[in-house]
């Protein structure tokens, strides 16, 4: 299938248009990540995040004072994914130590509310959980599964026929299932996930993230030089950085602006971002072996009407290849769920982008560099 098949469109005559619209845009994402900033996931900030989902529809400002009055201090509550999920991220990762005498007190009154008088002994106290002996293994059972089925991650320490001791995961998670389920008692809720992250990971992730970009620039850059000509290289990577740039400035631009979309950066995104480089190399080396097999055959010709000729014997690729790639990354953006929503806008957005700067970025560069120092390409 051909469309545009006679296509004859002055493209590089119009490029100081096209500069315009590429510094207009990139300017605003500036401007916006400046004083408006980035949301980072838990990957790259560290801390917990926790998602709560709800059988039925909640409300988020009931949810947000539930929460704010268990001790937990600043902690960002948001929706997550529709009306009955709760997305709660909070840079602790663990429970605070004044709190953690209470959280003993909420395990063993469930415990005695149901056994009372039975004896127990707290034998190892960490940071993440609490291990309790009891007289027999029996009441060790039984013990296990009313924390269990009260919301406590609980086991025996051992399946043992002897083993007396029940270990009780204390967790930022489970205290805030433990101050919710009698709140919302008529509407049951479970822990979706419950994520991680030390502050110190999450630096050294978010510098293994930049330099994995830019890595992967400079293969490109490498590569190309070798292939074409070394501008034809600097065209194609100063492009991508102008497609990487642009993308990561519309995230601070509609971080919060679109509901149900959450825009955080975190180790998904960093893939999809690497994944549109892969793009769009792909299609600005598509536009240069035009490029260079008309130099070959007309090697006298005007450069820029052999890049327009170029740009536009390429065109009906460019639009069916992109067309049906951006289709695909639409129904994963509607369809494929709070997981892979970011990840889809990010493909989505970053293919178009990508795409016109292999016609009206990675070309005019090149064009601009032989045109301001007077050289010509010849292959």
């Amino acid at each position: 299938m051909r469309i545009f098949e006679n296509l004859n469109v002055d493209w590089l005559g119009n490029r100081k248009y096209f500069y315009l619209l590429s510094s207009s845009i990139f300017i605003a994402g500036v401007i916006s990540i400046v004083f408006r900033g980035v949301g980072f996931g838990i990957d790259f900030k560290g801390g917990t995040e926790i998602v709560l989902q709800f059988q039925k529809k909640v409300e988020i400002a009931q949810v947000r004072d539930e929460i704010s009055n268990i001790g937990l201090g600043n902690v960002e509550i948001k929706t997550f994914g529709g009306e009955t999920g709760i997305l709660i991220r909070t840079e602790l990762q663990q429970i605070p130590q004044n709190l953690y005498p209470r959280v003993k007190s909420e395990i063993e009154q469930v415990i005695l509310a149901k056994l009372p008088g039975l004896p127990m002994k707290t034998v190892d106290s960490t940071a993440g959980s609490v291990t309790y002996s009891f007289a027999n293994s029996d009441t060790a059972l039984q013990a296990a599964d009313l924390l269990f089925k009260a919301g406590f991650q609980a086991s025996r320490e051992s399946q043992g026929q002897t083993n007396t001791n029940v270990m009780v995961r204390v967790g930022i998670a489970d205290w805030i299932k433990s101050n919710l389920k009698d709140k919302h008692a008529d509407n049951t809720f479970s822990i979706l996930r419950e994520d991680r992250v030390g502050p110190k990971v999450g630096k050294e992730l978010q510098t293994d993230a930049i330099v994995a970009v830019l890595l992967s620039l400079l293969a490109i850059l490498v590569y190309l030089a070798f292939r074409f000509k070394f501008i034809f290289a600097l065209g194609a990577v100063l492009a991508l950085f102008h497609d990487v740039l642009i993308t990561f400035g519309l995230f601070s631009l509609l971080y919060g602006v679109i509901p149900g979309l959450n825009l955080d950066i975190d180790l998904t995104i960093v893939a999809a971002f690497l994944t549109l480089i892969g793009y769009s190399i792909n299609d600005t080396v598509i536009v240069f072996d035009r490029v260079r097999e008309n130099l070959k055959i007309h090697k006298s010709a005007d450069l820029e009407q052999q890049m327009d000729a170029s740009i536009n014997k390429t065109m009906s690729r460019t639009i069916l290849t992109g067309g049906t790639t951006l289709m695909s990354c639409l129904v994963l953006l509607i369809f494929g769920g709070e997981v892979l929503r970011a990840f889809a806008f990010t493909l989505f957005f970053g293919i178009i982008i990508g795409t016109y700067s292999s016609i009206f970025v990675a070309s005019a560069l090149v064009l601009d560099y032989t045109k301001t120092y007077n050289k010509k390409i010849e292959f």
